[in-house]
């Protein structure tokens, strides 16, 4: 009788406990360790967004290097939401129809720059022809902004028939390179721009906000899968309640938070960057939750026009839902996006 008991208890222990654990919600989040995505770095560290949630959810976290891999974890189903480049967050919406991913909101704008070596006596844009110009990735923002940039000014590539010769590489293979002598300048961004100048002896020659109206442009912003912002827009509002405080708390701290976003990123890299190299990094981009989408749809175009999307030019409006995001906005009394 005795042990027909206990295992009565032991049962009923063990249904509450799976009860429980039902109960309790998961999001999977990634995002990368840089400077760009500095609301998700920084908010995971201290809790804010667990705070938001309080105990009911359990946030997963994922360290990407590159947006591609962010955009394969999520046609597995294995991410529901993450800050990511506004490139790979197209070609991810482009190749599954316009059916895996929304964006939901910004993280960041500016920041990207052409460095050019100090010892090259380059004055104007025609005088880039002949060079060697290296970009982190075929297709991505930064690559998209140089052929572009590029292509306006009259200079053809070398594959083109041209004499610029615009090369893929990672950003740490960059700073080598760029050591080495063996490239002539990179287009890239934050904070290898900075690293470029400090550490290499590299001159911005082309700062790409003046490029851009009001010298804003997207780097950076939050995507989500459909399915999950389908099923959790609960969830998904709360991450973005929490983004906002995030950004405006950064903004109006960036001495702070910048000593803290380079603890965290020591944390998870190994490696912290040189106090300056963060410093000088905050002077040419700004965290916002403000997506941007003209200047999205305006670097796709490009992205199109350069052959880099296609044959046939994408329809991307329905890449952006900012419902929560102005609602989010209008609880706060803050400027709503259209």
């Amino acid at each position: 009788m005795r042990s027909r008991f206990l295992i009565l208890l032991l049962l009923l222990s063990t249904s509450l406990c799976s009860f429980g654990a039902a109960k309790q919600r998961v999001i999977r989040v990634g995002y990368f360790p840089n400077i760009t995505h500095a609301q998700a770095v920084i908010g995971m560290a201290d809790g804010t967004f667990q705070k938001e949630f309080g105990n009911n959810v359990k946030i997963e976290t994922y360290i990407f290097n590159a947006g591609p891999s962010v955009i394969e974890a999520m046609m597995s189903r294995n991410l529901d939401l993450a800050y990511i480049g506004p490139n790979p967050a197209v070609n991810g919406y482009i190749r599954t129809g316009g059916k895996l991913l929304k964006i939901v909101a910004g993280a960041a704008s500016g920041g990207a720059s052409l460095v050019l070596r100090s010892d090259l006596k380059i004055t104007n844009v025609r005088q880039l022809a002949g060079l060697k110009l290296a970009s982190p990735q075929l297709g991505n923002t930064q690559d998209v902004a140089l052929r572009h940039y590029l292509q306006k000014n009259g200079l053809k590539l070398k594959e083109r028939g041209g004499t610029v010769q615009v090369i893929p590489v990672p950003n740490p293979d960059q700073l080598n390179l760029f050591q080495r002598k063996e490239i002539h300048g990179a287009w890239t961004v934050e904070p290898w721009v900075s690293r470029l100048v400090s550490e290499a002896n590299g001159r911005i020659f082309v700062d790409e906000r003046e490029l851009w109206p009001n010298g804003k442009f997207t780097t950076a912003g939050i995507i989500v899968a459909q399915d999950f912002l389908a099923k959790n827009p609960h969830l998904v509002k709360r991450w973005l309640t929490a983004h906002v405080d995030l950004t405006i708390r950064l903004n109006a701290r960036p001495a702070f938070y910048q000593r803290l976003l380079n603890r965290e990123i020591k944390k998870i890299t190994g490696r912290a960057l040189p106090d300056q190299i963060i410093k000088q990094a905050f002077t040419r981009f700004e965290l916002t939750y403000d997506p941007l989408p003209q200047t999205l749809f305006t670097s796709a175009n490009q992205a199109y026009q350069l052959g880099l999307l296609g044959k046939k030019k994408p329809d991307l409006s329905g890449l952006y839902d900012l419902t929560l995001l102005n609602e989010v906005l209008k609880e706060k009394r803050l400027k709503l996006i259209k």
